[in-house]
């Protein structure tokens, strides 16, 4: 009796947490007061081991500083050896580095400046400007590493974040503080989506977007700060709309690794605000390639298809940090690149498991002159729920979604035997699709420099009304062209008139 009762004591005492473990969790990523300086004492390529004389080793992920070549070096613990050596990933290259230099432990992990002074820069990892604009203005820098919110923190409430993209608001609906995944190939328009996206979420929520490239290529990071340049998204002179944060293909695996969450901890400033935050990861693929160079670094025994084992881990530690506090909102917009098409390859598969929804960019779509080259058919989310946007939304989606695909199984038919041969039900059907299809097109505002078209930020219920419109045939007699480059059913009327006007004439 006496034993069975220790034994329940045992086991409840097990299952409370203890004071101890908890002032851990909480302190994983404090900085330790007392800072220490270590020799180097091996570099292979990437990985720098650094020895201290005392016990005093920093912590796991705190930054470690020396000097190569006047050039300031980061390096990051990453494991404890024994024998007072600590083993680091370096944040840029190892080239000029000598055993026995010096590396001084700055007591806190990597910080990178936030607030306003970062908006329009460009940062690398550490949070340097990179853009030859001088030192960045600001007030404050926070860690790289951080706990995700805790769940009394988030807001638990199913919004819908609206982009004034027709196409995207009425199929395939943003969730406030959700993820998404674009997918789609060179040159169907990616670029210019993402800039319309920053465009409207600063008009429409007075929100920011940060973009964080990584491991993609500098040439197209290059093009996007000046093209943001040219369509005003970034102001010189002015407010600018968006923060920069690179770590590119060039660098080193410790930086691509790292990259993702400098620019998360940019975002999450804002956030800390009451701002709507964009955050683009261009790409996240890259993310967790790196993590995977990285851990083949440290000696760990790999995963599946080579990967690192703790692959969940890396992406659930990143994709936890992006949601929805009761101050405000970090939305994600994620470019996916699958290796060799294969959906079923750890790294893809893994970043799936946390997408709200998914936005695909179409080539076949971007042939027809439509863009944005959204795909309506392909493109999902979970948001598209009656509960969530209302019936009128979600039957007006799923008649636009139906009609759109009962005309893409009518297309071989066509394609051999014509319009003639189709039923009047089916002549409707297809007249109606086509009409939706181009409605589905948009004018940018970011691309107006180059189409001379008034760029349009279409409201929720405008698009609801719009398809509504056609769905119930009161468009029938309009024009298919009155249709193409036009925001609302207005405009497309005010273009129907114009265009028979013109052939009256």
């Amino acid at each position: 009796m006496l034993k069975s009762g220790f034994a329940r004591s045992l086991r409840a005492a097990a299952l409370r947490p203890s004071p101890y473990r908890t002032a851990a969790i909480s302190q994983r990523f404090a900085s330790t007061a007392n800072t220490n300086t270590g020799k180097i004492h091996q570099v292979i390529g990437a990985v720098v081991d650094v020895k201290f004389e005392n016990e005093n080793l920093p912590a796991i992920y705190n930054a470690l500083t020396t000097d190569n070549g006047g050039n300031r070096l980061v390096l990051e613990v990453a494991q404890h050896l024994g024998e007072n050596v600590v083993r680091t990933i370096a944040m840029d290259g190892t080239e000029g580095l000598v055993r026995g230099a010096p590396a001084t432990d700055t007591g806190e992990p990597i910080t990178t400046p936030v607030g306003d002074g970062t908006l329009g820069r460009i940062m690398n990892v550490t949070g340097d400007p990179i853009d030859e604009r001088g030192p960045i203005k600001h007030q404050k820098r926070r860690p790289i590493h951080a706990e995700a919110p805790s769940f009394i923190d988030q807001s638990t409430s199913a919004e819908v974040l609206v982009t004034g993209i027709k196409v995207v608001d009425l199929l395939a609906p943003y969730a406030r503080g959700g993820k998404i995944g674009l997918f789609g190939g060179a040159g169907v328009g990616k670029t210019v989506f993402i800039q319309e996206l920053i465009n409207n979420i600063a008009k429409a929520h007075g929100g920011y977007s940060v973009f964080t490239g990584v491991g993609e290529r500098t040439r197209e990071g290059n093009d996007l700060y000046h093209e943001m340049q040219e369509t005003g998204v970034i102001q010189l002179e002015g407010e600018s709309k968006v923060a920069l944060v690179f770590g590119q293909m060039n660098e080193p695996p410790g930086a691509r690794a790292r990259v993702a969450l400098t620019g998360l901890t940019v975002a999450e400033e804002f956030r800390s605000q009451g701002k709507d935050v964009l955050l683009f990861v261009d790409n996240v693929y890259r993310f967790l390639q790196a993590g995977s160079e990285v851990s083949a670094l440290l000696g760990r025994i790999p995963s599946a298809v080579g990967y690192q084992p703790t692959l969940a881990v890396d992406m659930g530690m990143m994709q936890e940090r992006i949601t929805t506090t009761k101050e405000g909102s970090i939305t994600s917009v994620q470019a996916v690149y699958v290796p060799a098409d294969d959906l079923t390859d750890p790294a893809p598969a893994t970043t799936f498991a946390h997408l709200d929804a998914t936005t695909v960019l179409s080539r076949g779509i971007s042939e027809l002159g439509i863009y944005p080259a959204v795909d309506p058919l392909d493109s999902r989310s979970r948001m598209l729920d009656p509960r969530v946007v209302g019936d009128e939304h979600y039957r007006t989606a799923t008649q636009v979604q139906q009609i759109l695909q009962e005309y893409k199984s009518l297309q071989d038919i066509i394609a051999i035997l014509g319009m003639d041969e189709l039923s009047e039900q089916d002549k409707l059907t297809v007249e109606r699709a086509r009409k939706i299809q181009r409605f589905l097109s948009q004018p940018f505002t970011v691309a107006q420099v180059f189409t001379g078209i008034e760029g349009a930020l279409v409201d929720l219920k405008d698009t609801i009304r719009s398809f509504k419109a056609i769905l119930n045939g009161e468009c029938d007699d309009m024009p298919e062209g009155a249709f193409y480059m036009v925001g609302d059913i207005e405009s497309a009327r005010a273009k129907a008139e114009k265009i028979l006007s013109e052939l009256d004439n």
